[in-house]
C-alpha cells in the first residue's frame, strides 16, 4: 500500500506525471484534506488527541517533517489541485493584481488535476468543501458532494449533489458534516468498483473540520471531557516535549501568542469554558480520524489497498 499521510496538505509534485501514468498500471489516488488543523493535532506528530488510523498510515508510509503550505484555505486548495503557486493562478492576494484573493478566477490554462487525469482514463470524485472558483463537475470531476454551508456541521442549508442544490438538512436528523462527506466518498468508491472495476479513480475528500465553528458529536466530545483542564500553558509544554521526542523539532518553546492570557490568570468559570472548547476541537479531529478509517476499511474490503496512493 502506497501511503503518504500529511498533517495538513500536500502538493501534487509527489504524484507520477500524467505522461508516466499513461504508460504504467494506474494507481487509484485519494487525497484527504483537513481544514485549519495544526500539524501537531495528530498523534503521530505529538498530539494528545486519539488518531489511530492516521497514526497507522504514518507508521506504514512517509511522514513529512519539513512541509509548508499557504496557511489559508482557498490558496492551499488551488495549489493542491492545480500544481501551481496560488499567486500564479490568481487565488491569493498579490499587490497590484486584480482580481485576486477569494474573488480570483484561475487563468484558462490553470486546469484542475481531474482534467488531466481524465486524459489518461481516470474517473474523479469530490466529497466535501470546495472553495475554488467554478464548480466541481465543470472542472473535471465526474461526481461531487459539495458542502457549501461550512458554518453548520449538523444542519447545512446549502449543499449540492453533482452541482445540483439539495434540500436543507433539518436539525436532529443525525447529519454531521465529516460523516456525510465520508459516506459520499465511500459510496463513490463502492459504485466505482461495481461499475468500473478496471478504471482507476481519484477521490478528493475535503473535510471542513476542524475549522471554526467547533462542533462535534456528543459521544466524541465526551471522550475529551476534562482532558484539557490543565490549561494551554502546561499542555503546550507537554506537546512540545512529545514532538521533540519524535525528532520532529529541536527548538525552544515560542512565546505565548500575544493577547492570549496565562491560563492561571483565568477564573475557574473561564477555564472550564476553554477546556470544553478544546475538547470539542479534539473531538472534531478524532471524528475525522474515525471516518478516514472507514475509507481505509472500504479499500481493504474491496481489495484496493495495494494499488492506491493515499495522501
Amino acid at each position: 500500500m502506497k501511503i503518504f499521510p500529511l498533517a495538513a496538505i500536500v502538493t501534487l509534485g509527489m504524484l507520477p506525471s500524467v505522461s508516466t501514468l499513461a504508460d504504467t498500471k494506474k494507481p487509484n489516488i485519494i487525497i484527504f484534506l483537513a481544514d485549519d488543523m495544526g500539524y501537531s493535532d495528530l498523534g503521530c506528530f505529538g498530539s494528545e488527541i486519539q488518531t489511530p488510523n492516521l497514526d497507522s498510515l504514518a507508521r506504514h508510509g512517509i511522514k513529512y517533517t519539513q512541509f509548508y503550505n499557504t496557511a489559508r484555505c482557498w490558496p492551499s486548495r488551488a495549489a493542491i489541485l492545480t500544481g501551481y503557486y496560488a499567486q500564479q493562478v490568481r487565488r491569493d492576494t498579490v499587490p497590484g493584481v486584480v482580481p485576486n484573493g477569494m474573488s480570483g478566477v484561475r487563468p484558462e490554462w490553470a486546469k484542475l488535476l481531474p482534467a488531466y487525469l481524465r486524459q489518461v482514463g481516470y474517473t474523479s470524485y469530490h466529497s466535501g468543501k470546495w472553495h475554488i472558483d467554478g464548480k466541481p463537475l465543470n472542472n473535471g470531476f465526474d461526481h461531487s458532494y459539495w458542502l457549501a454551508d461550512t458554518d453548520r456541521h449538523f444542519a447545512p442549508n446549502e449543499h449540492y449533489l453533482d452541482d445540483k442544490r439539495l434540500p436543507a438538512v433539518q436539525p436532529g436528523t443525525g447529519y454531521y458534516s465529516t460523516t456525510a462527506i465520508t459516506s459520499h466518498a465511500i459510496q463513490c468508491i463502492e459504485n466505482h468498483v461495481a461499475t468500473k472495476p478496471d478504471v482507476p479513480f481519484f477521490s478528493y475528500v475535503a473535510y471542513i473540520c476542524p475549522h471554526f465553528p467547533v462542533m462535534a458529536p456528543s459521544e466524541d466530545i465526551a471522550k475529551y471531557k476534562h482532558r484539557f483542564d490543565a490549561g494551554w500553558d502546561k499542555m503546550r509544554v507537554e506537546r512540545q516535549t512529545r514532538i521533540k521526542q519524535l525528532g520532529i523539532i529541536d527548538c525552544e518553546l515560542s512565546s505565548r501568542t500575544p493577547g492570549v492570557p496565562a491560563w492561571d490568570t483565568l477564573d475557574k468559570s473561564d477555564q472550564a469554558q476553554w477546556s470544553d472548547r478544546m475538547a470539542v476541537h479534539a473531538a472534531m479531529v478524532d471524528r475525522m480520524d474515525q471516518e478516514i478509517g472507514r475509507v481505509m476499511e472500504t479499500l481493504k474490503t474491496k481489495k484496493l489497498l495495494e494499488n492506491t496512493v493515499v495522501l
